[in-house]
């Protein structure tokens, strides 16, 4: 493989597509908006600038070497010879199956779709495409460049062969994958979900404030982040739209939303991609 197309410069993109770069593939970012993207330059060259001070942590060339491979555009035409696919716009059913239409008529037959997902079906996506063995799901972790794990999604006609590219490609930029079989939320966030939920939860209930909740998750169980910074972290929106794709899914009320979740997005509280969420970041 030799280029890589990420569709969606927001706060998983831009660090996809970072990744890749520092790895020295070709990337094509592509999003709706010269704003969006010029946003995800500033992103990726603040990004880079942080990097070299985490411990170990190598960045061996200028960042403008880095930069100088990422193509951004808002044409998904440019993405016509791209060898590989990381899909990571908003977790809606509806943005994310015009998204596959779309790039399924513009790219190559060889070209893999990978499905940077939280909960969404990749077999479901695979059945929008006329290449449903060539689907896969990539969960990357946030943020990209610095988390060695991708949780590697196989959907019901993925094929070993595609399966067999992804891990390959995987090592070639430095990450670790497990495979796992198509379920809603998989593993990760099957489990992630719940008490980010409870967590709101209990803060809508006034059992304890944001900061209280989140010390007491990483003083007892040894979590780096608490579950309100974690959903800041990853975008309040997509932790609602994930748990109601997860209800709707299994029927199970233990995945319903909280109503918090669903005041702070029509607030535009979404967390750190905005400024504002459970913690203030302006």
């Amino acid at each position: 493989m030799k280029t890589i197309g990420v569709v969606g410069a927001g706060t998983m993109g831009t660090g996809v597509a970072h990744s890749f770069a520092l790895q020295k593939y070709n990337v094509i970012l592509v999003d709706i908006s010269e704003d969006i993207l010029n946003q995800a330059k500033k992103n990726i060259n603040r990004a880079m600038r942080f990097y070299k001070y985490i411990e170990k942590t190598e960045i061996k060339e200028p960042q403008e070497v880095t930069m100088s491979r990422i193509q951004l555009t808002e044409d998904y035409q440019a993405l016509a010879d791209s060898d590989l696919i990381i899909e990571n716009v908003t977790e809606n059913w509806h943005v994310k199956k015009e998204v596959y239409k779309k790039i399924d008529q513009i790219c190559k037959k060889e070209c893999i779709f990978g499905v940077n997902t939280s909960a969404i079906s990749i077999t479901k996506v695979g059945a929008l495409t006329h290449r449903p063995d060539r689907v896969i799901g990539m969960h990357f972790m946030n943020p990209v460049p610095l988390k060695k794990m991708v949780e590697v999604i196989k959907g019901y006609h993925t094929s070993q062969e595609t399966i067999m590219t992804i891990r390959e490609l995987m090592g070639d930029i430095d990450k670790e994958c497990i495979v796992v079989n198509d379920s809603p939320g998989f593993i990760t966030n099957r489990a992630m979900m719940i008490f980010i939920n409870e967590a709101v939860c209990s803060l809508h209930e006034q059992v304890a404030t944001a900061e209280e909740i989140d010390t007491l998750f990483k003083t007892c169980f040894g979590h780096k982040m608490g579950p309100l910074e974690t959903a800041d972290l990853i975008g309040v929106d997509t932790i609602l739209y994930s748990l109601e794709t997860l209800y709707k899914s299994f029927n199970d009320p233990k995945y319903r939303p909280n109503i918090l979740l669903k005041k702070m997005v029509d607030a535009n509280l979404l967390g750190m991609k905005n400024g504002k969420g459970f913690y203030n970041y302006v």
